[in-house]
């Protein structure tokens, strides 16, 4: 385990976990948590529908920020080496071998890799956008999609200064107020955690805040609450090892499609033909699906477990006159 997972877990950072409940009050207020016992059924439900979505959604992000790293990230097209080969004829400067024999002089070599550079950028910013959605379309209560995405701006603001990265630039630059998981997975992966840790990490965060809250609200005897916690610890390594093995090959099947249609575009931005253009709208769907992204199809297959009562609890709680948290 990452030691950073440590910062990115404890409730004194500064991105507002402590202000959320994740149900726990609205769950208190209509008697169905009221003691140690409902609170451990509450707690293990928790962890094993809307915990067990984040956690696939934080390695997923992981894994995809790992993909958008400069250090990972392979340049296209390579910049023609201007000492090697003979004198261009055409103008002015020596130009490659390799830029003579495909027939690409200097000027052409830098609009491509301009063009390659637009695309990445692009490309960077569609897969968070497509990623942040299925966060969203797993997401069923408004109040919960609201205080998901204000924990996930607070921490993406937070990260950015503890980690600075250019992953987490982008995202904050595709999606301003990412989903927690979202926000929480980038932000692992750039304080050197993988994919793994993230899962953990936000298992870990859908279960330690509501009981924290749970002790505030009812005064139950905090060792005994946190004896819940140490029980559910073989759930939470499972759950965590559960997700990464199938998010992260979703993550990485996705950039694969996405890195073979962002080429397609950079040869169609070089040579700016129609055809090329049709060529890059055709790789980018899905086979059989018509106008669905191949990576849209793909991320559809992380896990998608529901919690019904948890959403009504969220409405509920937002509609409450008297609230000591945020959700």
């Amino acid at each position: 385990m990452n030691p950073a997972l440590l910062l990115l877990t404890d409730s004194r950072l500064p991105a507002g976990g402590h202000a959320h409940s994740g149900g726990t009050e609205q769950a208190i207020a209509t008697g169905a948590v009221h003691d140690l016992t409902s609170l451990a059924a509450f707690l293990r439900g928790r962890l094993h529908t809307s915990g067990h979505v984040a956690a696939a959604l934080a390695a997923a992000a992981c894994a995809l920020s790992a993909t958008h790293s400069p250090d990972t990230a392979p340049d296209p097209v390579a910049a023609p080496d201007p000492t090697s080969g003979p004198v261009s004829t055409c103008g002015p400067g020596p130009v490659s071998t390799s830029a003579l024999v495909s027939g690409i002089g200097m000027a052409d070599a830098r609009r491509a890799r301009e063009a390659a550079g637009r695309a990445r950028t692009e490309a960077a910013g569609a897969s968070w956008d497509l990623l942040d959605a299925e966060a969203d379309a797993r997401t069923a209560s408004p109040a919960q999609r609201d205080a998901s995405r204000i924990q996930g701006r607070l921490l993406l603001r937070v990260a950015r200064r503890l980690w600075p990265s250019s992953v987490l630039d982008g995202l904050a630059q595709a999606v301003p107020n990412p989903h927690h998981p979202i926000a929480l997975g980038a932000a692992a992966q750039a304080a050197g955690a993988s994919p793994g840790d993230a899962a953990l990490a936000a298992a870990y965060h859908a279960i330690t805040g509501p009981a924290t809250a749970a002790v505030r609200l009812l005064g139950l005897d905090p060792v005994a609450v946190h004896g819940l916690l140490a029980d559910l610890t073989p759930d939470l390594a499972t759950t965590a090892a559960t997700v990464t093995a199938a998010a992260t090959t979703l993550a990485t099947a996705a950039t694969t499609a996405t890195a073979a249609t962002t080429a397609t575009l950079v040869a169609a931005a070089t040579t700016a033909t129609a055809d090329m253009a049709d060529m890059a709208a055709r790789a980018a769907e899905s086979p059989g699906t018509p106008g669905t992204s191949l990576a849209d199809r793909l991320w559809a297959e992380l896990p998608a477990r529901s919690a019904p009562a948890l959403d009504l609890l969220a409405e509920r709680h937002a509609g409450a006159k008297v609230r000591l948290f945020v959700s």
